[in-house]
């Protein structure tokens, strides 16, 4: 394989990762991150990393601080090199299930957040019928958005 050919099916597996991380509501970097561990197959230094995901290593570092608090990677160090690894961690289909039920669930409690506030407005609104109209909307969508807290406890505990 030509060296050009390798480097644009690269590119192109990072720039699939980036998307991936951009649909789920997380920074391109992190993809870009995860997909350059992926093809490296094995620890690689920050550096090597920062340089693959074509971001600075001051960005790449903090981004690592991100991956490596919700359990997708781990940084390393080898015996007799100053330099510092980081590898991928885990099942990455587990590490994507922790991320995204952690987006949604932290969508939830803003709605849940909102809705309480929004509930002493209510009171606040002259007309009764609208009054009752917006009270029985934010009702029904609490107990939606409970389900869907419900459903996504349910997610959390299943194994991939």
């Amino acid at each position: 394989m030509e060296n050009g050919t390798g480097k644009a099916i690269e590119a192109k597996v990072l720039n699939t990762f980036a998307s991936v991380a951009a649909t789920l509501g997380y920074s391109p970097i992190h993809g870009k991150i995860i997909g350059a561990l992926l093809i490296k197959g094995k620890p690689a230094s920050l550096q090597g990393v920062a340089r693959s995901a074509g971001y600075s290593i001051s960005m790449v570092s903090i981004s690592i601080d991100f991956l490596e608090v919700t359990g997708v990677v781990k940084r390393v160090k080898k015996t007799g090199d100053r330099k510092l690894y980081i590898e991928l961690q885990g099942d990455l289909l587990e590490a994507l299930k922790t991320l995204i039920l952690s987006k949604v669930a932290k969508g939830i409690k803003s709605s849940m957040e909102d809705f309480d506030a929004e509930k002493k407005n209510i009171a606040k609104i002259k007309s009764p019928e609208e009054r009752k109209e917006i009270e029985n909307a934010v009702n029904v969508l609490e107990k939606e958005i409970m389900r869907l807290d419900k459903y996504v406890k349910l997610l959390s505990g299943m194994k991939l």
